[in-house]
C-alpha cells in the first residue's frame, strides 16, 4: 500500500483550516501531521474548535519551515493576506509543495495586487511561477506544481457561471454584471461590527462597492479567456447565513442563442468535471442545495425580450470556494483522482 501524502496546514484556526483539518480527515492518501498557528500555538485546536476532537487532538505546532519539512510533504497556507507571500519562499526552499488558499499569489501583477489589497506583493517570480487552480478549467496546468494558488470563493462561483460562455463568444464579455451574495462564515473567525449578531440578523447589505479585492481576480482570467480586456461590474453582499455564495450574473447575448443552447454548451463544456452540475431548463441552483460539498450548480433564464441572459451559480463558500478546491488541486497536483475525499453530497436542510 502506498504511503500517505502527510500534509500540513498553516492557519489551522481560522474556518478555511479548520474546513481543511475535516475534509481530509475523510482522504484516503493525505495525513494531516501538523496543524499550524502562530496565534494559538502551544494550544489543544479541540479547544477553539470541541467538534475537532477526535480528529485532531495534537497541540498547535508553531511556524518553522526546517520543522515543517520534517513532518510534511505538501503545505496548506490558509493565512490571511498578505502572510503566504512571506512563507512560500522558504517552504519551496525547504522541497515543500505549497497549496496557497490566500490571495497572495492569485494576481499576476504586483502593482495590481498592492493596488487592491494594500499590502506588499510576492517577489514577481513567485507570482508568476504559481498556477491558478480553477479546476475545471485550468486543471491540466495543475499536474505536477509546486506552487498552487487557489482561487478565491467569489471568483470561483463567478468565473464557473461566465466561462464557458465567454470563450464561446456568447455573451459580449463588455456588457458583463455580476451581484455576488455571501454567507457571513466569508468574513472569517473574527469578531467585527459588520458580523456582530444583531447588525446581521435580519438584514441584507452591500459592501465593498466597486472595491472588493476579487474583482481584479476575476477580471485577469476572464481577459484571458476572452483573449482581450475584460471589465465587469461586481458588487457583493453578506446575507444572514452561515456558508454559501450566489452569484447571479447578467450580460447581453451575442447571437440567437436560447436557454437550451446555453444549458447544453455548459453541460458539454464541463463534461466529465464531477462537481459542476448544470441546470435543467426553469430550474435554479439554492446555496442550500450545495451546502457541505465540493459542488458547483449553474442555472441560467434567457430574456429574448431584452436580449440578455442571467446565470446563477452557487456553490459552498468554505468548500468549492476555499478547503475543498484545495483539495481537489492537490488531487490533480498529485495526479490522483479529482474527486478523493471530496465525493459527499451536499448537507440538506
Amino acid at each position: 500500500m502506498t504511503a500517505k501524502v502527510r500534509a500540513a496546514i498553516i492557519g489551522s484556526t481560522g474556518y478555511g483550516g479548520v474546513e481543511l483539518i475535516r475534509l481530509l480527515a475523510m482522504h484516503p492518501q493525505v495525513e494531516v501531521t501538523s496543524v499550524i498557528s502562530s496565534s494559538s500555538a502551544g494550544s489543544p485546536i479541540a479547544e477553539g474548535y470541541p467538534h475537532l476532537t477526535e480528529i485532531r487532538t495534537e497541540l498547535l505546532d508553531g511556524i518553522d519551515a526546517a520543522e515543517i519539512r520534517a513532518k510534511a510533504e505538501v503545505v496548506f497556507l490558509a493565512t490571511p493576506a498578505g502572510i503566504a507571500s512571506k512563507l512560500t519562499p522558504e517552504l519551496l526552499e525547504q522541497g515543500l509543495r505549497v497549496v496557497d488558499i490566500s490571495g497572495d499569489h492569485r494576481l499576476k501583477s504586483a502593482a495590481v495586487y498592492e493596488q487592491w489589497y494594500n499590502k506588499p506583493a510576492a517577489p514577481e517570480a513567485y507570482l508568476e511561477q504559481a498556477v491558478y487552480g480553477l479546476c475545471e478549467v485550468f486543471g491540466e496546468e495543475v499536474r505536477g506544481v509546486e506552487l498552487l494558488s487557489n482561487p478565491g470563493c467569489y471568483p470561483t462561483a463567478t468565473l464557473l457561471g461566465l466561462i464557458p460562455a465567454v470563450a464561446e463568444g456568447w455573451i459580449d464579455p463588455d456588457s458583463i454584471i455580476i451581484d455576488a451574495k455571501s454567507g457571513v462564515s466569508g468574513a472569517g473567525r473574527g469578531a467585527s461590527l459588520g458580523t456582530h449578531y444583531s447588525e446581521l440578523n435580519e438584514n441584507f447589505k452591500a459592501y465593498k462597492v466597486n472595491q472588493h479585492q476579487h474583482i481584479p481576480e476575476i477580471e485577469q482570467v476572464l481577459t484571458r479567456v476572452a483573449g482581450r480586456p475584460v471589465v465587469t461590474t461586481f458588487t457583493t453582499h453578506l446575507v444572514p447565513m452561515t456558508r454559501g455564495i450566489m452569484s447571479t450574473m447578467y450580460a447581453r447575448i451575442a447571437g440567437g442563442h436560447s436557454q437550451q443552447d446555453f444549458i447544453d454548451l455548459y453541460k458539454k463544456y464541463y463534461e466529465g468535471r464531477r462537481f459542476v452540475r448544470v441546470r435543467p431548463s426553469g430550474s435554479w441552483p439554492a446555496t442550500k442545495e450545495v451546502s457541505g460539498s465540493n459542488y458547483c450548480d449553474i442555472g441560467f433564464a434567457v430574456d429574448e425580450r431584452t436580449g440578455r441572459v442571467t446565470i446563477v451559480s452557487v456553490i459552498d463558500n468554505l468548500v468549492k470556494g476555499a478547503a475543498g478546491q484545495a483539495i481537489q488541486n492537490l488531487n490533480l497536483m498529485m495526479g490522483w483522482d479529482e474527486g478523493l475525499g471530496l465525493n459527499f453530497v451536499p448537507v440538506y436542510p
